[in-house]
């Protein structure tokens, strides 16, 4: 059985650990394909509209999500567009990337954090421990990231991992 998440903020950093019910190898797979990712990013009743992968040092992961659930009230019909910009990839044990905001043509967004995340893949006899480290530049990006409700989207994108990778296994 897959364990909730831990979210915590220290300083710059935000850590976030939880265990996956599927090996590794299949938890980074589906981190570093954008067909797969397409099918769990993202918060529950946002859909991942537009999504381009390069997924080698110095490739990039440029993706739009759309709301799509009228029940999300004003962010029905809204978009978020982010761009991941890998650093190091060390398949299937680790992923280093940074992680901006941008618009549709993958300019980033000025006045919004960005972070260097660091995700490790960790087997725990066929499951996955996975824990991501993102680092912001000041106490008060890490702030605004958490009020914007990242602890909340993080926590319905991984559940919807969580369902993705265990109807493989």
């Amino acid at each position: 059985m897959a364990s909730s998440m831990v979210c915590k903020a220290e300083g710059r950093e935000v850590i976030l650990e939880r265990v996956f019910s599927a090996p590794k190898e299949l938890v980074f797979k589906v981190f570093s394909d954008g067909e797969h990712l397409k099918q769990w990013w993202g918060p529950r009743g946002w859909e991942v509209t537009v999504s381009n992968m390069d997924f080698r040092p110095g490739g990039a992961w440029h993706y739009c999500m759309k709301c799509m659930d009228p029940n999300q009230g004003d962010f029905y019909g809204m978009e978020s567009w982010g761009k991941s910009v890998y650093q190091e990839i060390d398949e299937p044990d680790r992923i280093v990337y940074v992680d901006y905001f941008s618009d549709a043509e993958g300019t980033t967004s000025e006045g919004m954090p960005a972070s260097t995340t660091t995700m490790t893949f960790e087997d725990q006899g066929g499951q996955t421990l996975l824990i991501s480290r993102s680092v912001y530049e000041s106490e008060e990006a890490v702030r605004q990231v958490l009020d914007m409700g990242m602890e909340q989207g993080i926590t319905e994108t991984w559940d919807r991992l969580e369902e993705y990778v265990s109807s493989w296994a």
